[in-house]
């Protein structure tokens, strides 16, 4: 069976891939996990809506109004700010990265905690 992957799904895969890898528990990663610089490679939970063809990254906004993809380093935190009934997915860092970019989405936000109230349609 052959499957077509776009060349964001494929980073993705590979990025999940990696985290298993040997290399993966290297201290010296280029790519930060977290604001505060930790290279730590584990899964973070990522929101995600479910969509015609399985799920899709969900897109917030920070406080500065840029567009920007989150992640949460537990499921409580990840319930704490977006609600208990918030779908997700388990993604290393890259991954998410891969997944936004072609979103025009170049930031990831770890752990954020400030979040606005839904908006009531009455």
């Amino acid at each position: 069976m052959h499957l077509s992957r776009t060349p964001a799904e494929a980073a993705a895969v590979a990025a999940v891939a990696a985290v298993d890898s040997p290399q993966s528990c290297e201290a010296d990663s280029a790519e930060p996990s977290h604001p505060a610089g930790r290279t730590d490679a584990r899964p973070l939970y990522v929101p995600v809506r479910r969509c015609a063809c399985g799920f899709a990254l969900r897109v917030f906004r920070s406080p500065l109004g840029e567009r920007t993809a989150v992640a949460f380093t537990t499921e409580r935190r990840l319930s704490d700010v977006l609600g208990p009934d918030q779908a997700a997915v388990r993604l290393a860092l890259p991954a998410v990265r891969a997944l936004a970019s072609p979103l025009g989405v170049d930031q990831v936000s770890v752990d954020p905690q400030l979040t606005a109230s839904p908006v009531r349609t009455d």
